[in-house]
């Protein structure tokens, strides 16, 4: 099981290239980020953690710039997007910048994607919430064109253009993973329809995940469809909730959670999360 950490990184940490050298160094696999281009100063939608909306959603720094960082300062990790709100984002323009970040990294690049949750971000961009998972469907396919066909078109009910030309192209092959994430109750036919690996969230107990992982299991099988990866975020650094999740969960990698915090700070968790891992191998 390969083991990662899914954070934010703002203007007020550490800055992602020494963020990404200090993962590599202690022998972590991946780094994955979140993603919010803005928050409405009249959110109504509620916050589903709860509470107050933390202050690190305020302070995100742009995904694929900061990847781009992380992965030039690195030679081995993984970078992601955890989770890239694809129905904010023009399908053109992520195609061109995942693929940026797929040369430069070597082909260490995946594209986490979700529909998100703040309604009112989302109609700042012109996106009505109601079709929100739909459009997804339809970016994620048109994307995957542009970066596999030499002239792409794509002609769907949210997503239309003629062909086009678009470099550079993946060096990933045939392309980076599309990891496709949530947790609703059609998410698994999401993933087998246009997904190359699942994203979903560690809620705090091993069920129902553990059945919504057998059954992706169960229908690739009955499908006749490749076996796809499951990479589970939001875990906990307690040993035992790692250790629980290795001996329970049928995963191929684990995000652990890092807190937004001061750079020395940061530096000592990962300390800990390292040895942690090193004491379950």
């Amino acid at each position: 099981m390969k083991f990662g950490v899914a954070t934010f990184i703002t203007d007020e940490g550490i800055s992602p290239a020494e963020l990404g050298r200090a993962l590599e160094e202690r022998g972590l696999e991946s780094l994955f980020v979140a993603e919010h281009t803005h928050i409405p100063a009249n959110r109504e939608t509620p916050y589903p953690g709860g509470g107050e909306l933390p202050r690190r959603y305020y302070r995100t720094l742009d995904p694929f710039v900061l990847l781009a960082s992380a992965a030039t300062a690195t030679e081995q990790l993984v970078v992601g997007t955890g989770i890239a709100l694809l129905v904010e984002r023009d399908p053109i323009v992520v195609a061109k910048e995942a693929a940026s970040i797929d040369l430069i990294s070597g082909g260490r690049f995946e594209l986490g994607v979700g529909a998100g949750w703040n309604r009112e971000e989302m109609r700042n961009h012109g996106t009505d919430p109601a079709g929100r998972v739909a459009l997804m469907g339809e970016r994620v396919k048109a994307i995957k064109r542009i970066w596999t066909q030499e002239k792409a078109e794509y002609h769907g009910d949210f997503v239309d253009f003629d062909p086009i030309y678009c470099w550079p192209k993946p060096v990933r092959e045939p392309h980076p993973p599309v990891l496709v994430g949530g947790e609703a109750p059609t998410v698994i036919d999401r993933v087998l329809d246009y997904g190359d690996g699942w994203l979903p969230r560690w809620r705090g107990e091993v069920e129902p995940l553990r059945e919504r992982i057998a059954e992706l299991r169960r229908r690739c099988a009955a499908e006749e469809h490749p076996r796809l990866p499951v990479t589970v975020f939001g875990m906990s650094a307690k040993p035992e909730t790692l250790a629980t999740a290795i001996a329970e969960l049928d995963a191929d990698r684990l995000l652990v959670t890092l807190p937004t915090m001061p750079r020395d700070e940061t530096l000592r968790y990962l300390d800990d999360l390292a040895a942690t891992i090193d004491g379950l191998a």
